[in-house]
């Protein structure tokens, strides 16, 4: 893959900029002081759907993946991360700024199960900085309409595979990322059926593995080799995020309905936080 920065427009084409641009001319976003402070005053955030949480470990493209989020249609966008991590000032107040500090332990679990309990019904889509959501048709459709269709088949999550992107020229571009010009591999991915806790195989369930992870596996953690995420679902009462990027309702996991294929989403992930919690649990690195 050559050049993700081209893309990024292609995939929000027409109609969602046009929703884009009506966005940038409301008023500036908002700066929260902490999860708290927005679980108290959630209504702005979390009254319309579809909603996107950002999950900024660092400045990585932050700015760039939420303006993608955007532009792809999520009505709301709530960016996590800590002080230091500033996002332009132009962005619209469907934009929603929480300081919090997504190095510590438990970050994901707990931001994503607090608003899962303030959004029942929504549809919520969490990723981190520098991820960036690709959906069927998304050239000119925007999340909503494909979470429509999805919903239609009564399905209320979305399996997505989050892609290993890095940088041709690590000389030009010494922290591996570069949206113009962006390199995946292109082979090496596979599946494992899934076991559940009793050692029996799950149903329609699959583990996928691949990219760096796979190639560096050695250096990564048996729990963070997987690929495969589900990035959206729709809230309910008593639905919990496990730390493994799995849901308690066992249906959430499934890649298919019981009678037919069900849509899947790609995440190109345009750089590769090592000693992040996105990797490794609690800030660990790579064992030398």
């Amino acid at each position: 893959m050559r050049g993700l920065a081209p893309l990024l427009p292609a995939c929000n084409g027409g109609r969602v900029h046009a929703f884009y641009r009506k966005q940038q001319e409301r008023v500036r976003h908002e700066t929260i002081p902490s999860l708290e402070e927005l679980l108290t005053n959630a209504a702005p955030a979390l009254a319309k759907g579809p909603i996107a949480l950002i999950l900024m470990e660092d400045d990585v493209e932050a700015d760039s993946t939420v303006r993608h989020c955007l532009s792809s249609g999520f009505r709301s966008v709530v960016a996590f991360g800590v002080s230091d991590i500033i996002l332009a000032n132009d962005l619209p107040d469907t934009v929603h700024r929480v300081v919090y500090d997504m190095s510590q332990s438990n970050a994901l679990t707990d931001v994503v199960n607090a608003m899962i309990e303030k959004a029942p019904a929504q549809w919520i889509y969490y990723g981190y900085n520098s991820e960036y959501i690709f959906f069927p048709f998304c050239e000119n459709r925007a999340i909503g309409e494909m979470l429509s269709f999805h919903t239609e088949e009564r399905r209320d999550a979305v399996l997505t595979y989050v892609v290993d992107l890095y940088a041709g020229d690590l000389d030009a571009h010494p922290n591996a990322v570069s949206l113009d010009d962006a390199y995946m591999d292109k082979s090496g991915y596979y599946a494992l059926a899934r076991k559940d806790k009793e050692n029996n195989f799950a149903e329609r369930q699959l583990d996928f593995f691949g990219g760096l992870r796979w190639r560096f596996e050695e250096h990564v953690p048996m729990p963070r080799r997987r690929i495969d995420r589900i990035s959206i679902f729709r809230a309910k009462p008593g639905l919990r995020l496990n730390p493994d990027h799995t849901f308690n309702d066992q249906e959430y996991n499934t890649y298919a309905c019981p009678w037919h294929h069900s849509i899947n989403l790609c995440l190109p992930l345009a750089s590769q936080h090592y000693g992040s919690t996105l990797l490794f649990p609690n800030g660990e690195g790579p064992e030398a």
